[in-house]
């Protein structure tokens, strides 16, 4: 795409050094480090012009230092943008993205970016590493809390609303920021659930599912896209020139700023491409427009400007004329960036002391922290015994029962846990009876887990009293109570960058505390904190109710006593699939057709797993995809088409359902479409989602919802290459199931002619 008149005639101006300095992104070194060390010279890179942007700042005073040398440094008066994680808040931290995706709720997305926007521009942010949409269907894979969840259609609906959500209207408002979909692509797909492994996926797969956030982003407005730590198929995506330039530029017509990863570039060495002189030159004719910590851009480019680069050896031979043009083409970007944010008017636009002051933690972006709960925790038991009694005594058990350290989890790089409200503060202001809190047992009895799960501060505090001793405590406090709360799951770093897990179930200390509170025979509810989806089947056989709250945010407190007090009612339902035992993963609810397991004579093959209960489905998890309870129940009537029978590309199909709350309070309930296509040109996934919508019913009432089709929703991606893949509709019959979630589901049939 041309530039702008104005970034085409400062760029004619400009030096090579100069334009290749734009492309130097660095760590203001005020925030956590996340691979090599950040480099500490700004003051020189700045002095000399060496910079383009900053991340990691934290406060006006240290962005408005910044600017001011950076703008002493050019010779031109280019300002530097400076950037952040803004994972799931800034300041009023958010539940995770795992648990937001369990909304189902467009609004909520595009609101909780806006907030998070507001605080970050008031702090001289005008650009964020967020959303993250990556998918992710193993579990053992910790950055899978800050994954949207398991399903395509989810995370692209989820991309558009938070890019929409932080860039607003106008890109110029004080109070936009420009986004950065991450980590561009399969970074989710990783082999094992071992972060940074590699993925290998078929073609059909990486685009149809793994790339399709991303083309909702960017046609949503997305300003920038980070490429991904890992290889795909073979090619490390930092060197990726036919995906980044062929796919995401051409294909799905991006034309921003594309960013590594904090020392992608350097890391291709690493991955066999050659020296750093070698993969700064791949990276950057691959499309990678700015050099994240690694410096290889500045310290190599200038010679490759000149000499070109050959390597006979690797069938490399890149013109120097070729790099000069590829650099100018990078630093376009990086200039039109700023331009598009305003930045060139006035340097310091996001710089205002009184904005950064009174927005952070404000009342309206804590009440919505806390609303956000109700949509986010999923209920995933229930006997009856919630909502709690009023006046009945609770005896509140567990490690993070009156914790603030772990209450915001994983990448709140900019939240405060001292501003979070604890699951005890939140219950006493929200119920009405005696509340006794005792430990019970540690999070993790290991010193050495301890040790790493501190990494980023102290979250973890293992007791000087023994094990038994904390338990006698609480199976006494449970006898005296007339229900027991127990806070039960990880800690904040179980989960997130470079946590992978290779044992999904509750820690072993946990997991005796819950046996001995079970065997009280007292109610016994459970509140599970975490990151990624647990298995967790010894516990809901155990426990009476089973809130999965994740990690909830600034607002934890309240909004998880909301929930266990009746205020509001539950409405979150699983973005990714709950396995039953680790050893199942993955799973999720778009598995594909196969020949066997089948129904016959044979008792082994019903399941294709001997030592699960046939309640257990093989490819989707003991809780599937969409689950989630409500303190009511609804029942759906069987679904309708307008027509039973369409012809032509331009047709659409329109299915009806209408649902009815048949219990005794107002609730909400996610209805929810899935599409399977019997007969296709490749095996297909048995089911995929299609569409959603949230309801909330009073008690008896009733409600019709229409989803509809057209040709492009029943279509999908075919190809030799991930670069030839076209997206294909084969005519035929159609099946429409609506219901609650994947697995519990009525169905219609539509047969659609070409």
């Amino acid at each position: 795409m041309p530039h702008s008149d104005f970034v085409a005639a400062l760029l004619q101006r400009m030096t090579l050094a100069e334009k290749i300095g734009q492309l130097n992104l660095l760590s203001a070194g005020e925030g956590p480090e996340t691979g090599s060390p950040a480099t500490r010279n700004i003051e020189g890179r700045l002095a000399a012009g060496q910079l383009g942007g900053l991340f990691g700042t934290k406060s006006v005073a240290s962005v408005r230092a910044w600017q001011e040398i950076a703008l002493k440094g050019s010779a031109h008066g280019i300002p530097l943008f400076f950037a952040e994680d803004v994972i799931h808040g800034h300041r009023t931290i958010f539940p995770l993205p795992i648990a937001l995706g369990c909304a189902f709720n467009p609004q909520l997305w595009h609101d909780v970016a806006r907030v998070a926007a507001i605080e970050a521009s008031a702090e001289g942010i005008n650009h964020v590493y967020a959303p993250m949409v990556d998918i992710a269907r193993d579990p053992r894979w910790g950055r899978i809390a800050e994954s949207p969840g398991e399903d395509p259609f989810l995370a692209a609906r989820y991309a558009e609303a938070m890019v929409r959500g932080f860039e607003g209207d106008d890109p110029r408002a004080p109070d936009t920021v420009v986004s950065c979909l991450k980590h561009f692509l399969a970074y989710g797909a990783a082999v094992g659930g071992r972060d940074y492994d590699n993925a290998s996926l078929s073609p059909e797969e990486a685009i149809g599912v793994y790339a399709e956030p991303f083309r909702a982003g960017v046609a949503a407005g997305a300003g920038s896209v980070m490429g991904s730590f890992n290889a795909l198929n073979k090619r490390p995506m930092h060197a990726h020139r036919a995906l980044i330039r062929g796919w995401l530029r051409g294909t799905a017509g991006f034309d921003g700023l594309m960013v590594a990863d904090y020392t992608g570039i350097m890391e291709l060495a690493a991955h066999g491409l050659g020296d750093r002189e070698t993969v700064a030159g791949l990276a950057l004719l691959a499309g990678i427009d700015m050099d994240m910590i690694g410096e290889d851009y500045l310290n190599h480019l200038p010679k490759l400007a000149e000499e070109g680069l050959s390597r006979p050896e690797s069938g490399i031979d890149i013109p120097a004329a070729d790099i000069r043009a590829a650099i100018d083409e990078a630093c376009g970007r990086v200039l039109a960036l700023k331009e598009r944010i305003g930045l060139f008017e006035d340097p310091y636009r996001y710089c205002d002391d009184e904005r950064a002051a009174s927005l952070p933690l404000s009342p309206p972006h804590r009440r919505l922290a806390r609303a956000a709960i109700a949509e986010s925790a999923v209920l995933l038991k229930n006997n009856g015994i919630l909502p709690l009694a009023p006046g009945a005594r609770v005896a509140m058990v567990g490690a993070q029962a009156d914790d603030q350290t772990n209450l915001l989890g994983t990448w709140a790089v900019s939240g405060d846990h001292r501003q979070a409200v604890t699951l005890l503060e939140g219950l006493h202001a929200g119920h009405t009876g005696p509340i006794t809190c005792v430990k019970g047992a540690d999070i993790v009895d290991d010193r050495i887990l301890a040790d790493r799960l501190n990494v980023h501060g102290q979250t973890v505090f293992l007791d000087t009293r023994s094990a038994a001793v904390m338990l006698d405590e609480a199976v006494d406090a449970a006898r005296a109570a007339d229900v027991t709360v127990a806070v039960v799951g990880e800690a904040k770093e179980h989960s997130g960058e470079c946590s992978s897990v290779t044992d999904l179930g509750l820690p072993a200390p946990q997991k005796r505390l819950v046996e001995a509170l079970a065997a009280t025979g007292m109610p016994l509810v459970l509140v599970v904190k975490g990151g990624r989806p647990l298995a967790l089947e010894p516990e809901l056989a155990l426990a009476d109710a089973v809130l999965f709250a994740w990690f909830a945010g600034t607002e934890a407190g309240h909004g998880i006593a909301d929930i266990l007090t009746g205020k509001v009612d539950p409405s979150g339902r699983l973005s990714a699939a709950f396995p039953a035992r680790t050893g199942q993963v993955p799973v999720h609810h778009q598995a594909e057709a196969t020949g066997r397991p089948y129904p016959g004579r044979f008792e082994k093959f019903k399941t294709g797993y001997l030592d699960l209960p046939d309640t257990v489905a093989p490819a989707t998890g003991l809780l599937p995809f969409g689950f989630g309870l409500s303190y009511t129940t609804f029942a759906y009537s069987k679904p309708s088409v307008d027509a039973d029978r369409l012809k032509g590309v331009d047709a659409t199909a329109t299915v009806r359902v209408t649902v009815t709350n048949t219990g005794a309070r107002t609730g909400t309930e996610v209805v929810q479409l899935y599409v399977s296509d019997p007969v296709a040109r490749i095996t297909r996934p048995m089911q995929e989602l299609k569409g959603f919508e949230k309801i909330t019913l009073a008690p008896g009432e009733a409600r019709e919802v229409a989803f509809t089709l057209n040709r492009r929703d029943l279509s999908y991606a075919m190809g030799e290459t991930m670069t030839s893949v076209e997206w294909v509709w084969d005519p035929g019959t159609f099946v429409l199931k609506v219901g609650p979630n994947s697995r519990d589901l009525q169905s219609a049939q539509i047969v659609w002619d070409a």
